[in-house]
């Protein structure tokens, strides 16, 4: 009798929903998504993951696109973040998008697209945003998952995530005492 050979660090890299936030190629703004699930756990930079959510790709606009591919440098101008949700929580998410780093030169237009997975990929959401000046944030999508899986209330009324604020750079906020 012979025991088959394990998978070493094989992982079921299965997801029930993926978050694509995307924005012009070659440019050099940083744009980051933020996902709040039902229990208030949230993804983003800093907490790559949370509850059932992974963040899968963190893109820094043209910082990260230089790339080794095959032993050679090779640039990929693809400027997306990813976030998948790798089971089923009901309860409403909600989907921001917040422009961490910008010249200032222009606006910056984005989109965002939201499918469900299983058992057919199924789009809940697609839909551009414009973000004006660092530190924007702005509500893509809301949405509530039913107990059973179903999505349900799409919506885009605004809700702040950022839980950083750059106030130390405007002098009018006193520090707290």
């Amino acid at each position: 009798l012979i025991n088959p050979i394990a998978k070493s660090g094989a992982v079921d890299a299965k997801a029930e929903f993926l978050i694509t936030l995307s924005w012009p190629e070659g440019r050099p703004e940083d744009v980051d998504l933020y996902v709040r699930d039902p229990a208030g756990e949230m993804v983003w930079f800093r907490s790559r993951e949370a509850g059932l959510m992974h963040l899968d790709r963190d893109d820094l606009g043209e910082r990260n696109d230089l790339i080794e591919v095959g032993g050679r440098q090779v640039i990929n101008p693809l400027n997306q973040e990813i976030v998948s949700i790798r089971g089923i929580l009901p309860g409403e998410y909600i989907v921001n998008l917040h422009l961490y780093r910008a010249d200032g030169a222009q606006p910056v237009p984005a989109t965002v697209k939201i499918e469900k997975l299983n058992p057919r990929v199924e789009l809940v959401f697609f839909g551009p945003l414009t973000l004006i000046d660092r530190g924007d944030e702005r509500t893509a999508a809301r949405f509530s998952i039913g107990s059973d899986g179903r999505v349900r209330d799409v919506n885009q009324l605004p809700k702040q995530l950022v839980p950083l604020r750059r106030l130390a750079a405007d002098t009018r906020v006193a520090p707290p005492s």
